[in-house]
């Protein structure tokens, strides 16, 4: 800053620049060794300490949805279902709810076809 010589201010506007390429440098190579660093073992151990519980919660949905689906066994109207449907919240609880109406509008049908089977057949 006190410098009045051109040639002194170059030389150290040059190695200023020199210093922040490096440094730039250093930080790409840092990024670069972090981005394909191998996955540590640290993941590896917070699954197993929360294997027991992920375990627990997959157990307890699972008793839901059996649940669920001994419940839309005795539903036989695709009303309700559709009522059922809107309020589930979880998608597994939906894809049950799905094919339950799905499995009651086929029974509907097969029924129509025997009915209009038999008044054809008379």
């Amino acid at each position: 800053e006190a410098t009045l010589d051109l040639a002194e201010r170059r030389r150290i506007r040059s190695a200023i620049r020199e210093l922040q390429r490096q440094e730039l440098e250093r930080d790409e190579e840092t990024l670069a060794s972090k981005r394909f660093r191998p996955e540590r073992s640290s993941h590896r151990q917070d699954n197993k300490e929360n294997w027991p519980q992920s375990r627990h919660l997959e157990e307890e949905q699972q008793a839901a949805l059996t649940a669920l689906s001994e419940q839309l066994e005795a539903i036989t109207s695709v009303e309700e279902l559709t009522k059922l449907l809107r309020a589930a919240g979880e998608y597994e609880e939906r894809k049950l709810i799905r094919a339950a109406i799905r499995k009651l509008r086929a029974e509907e049908i097969e029924a129509a076809t025997l009915a209009g089977n038999v008044q054809s057949s008379q």
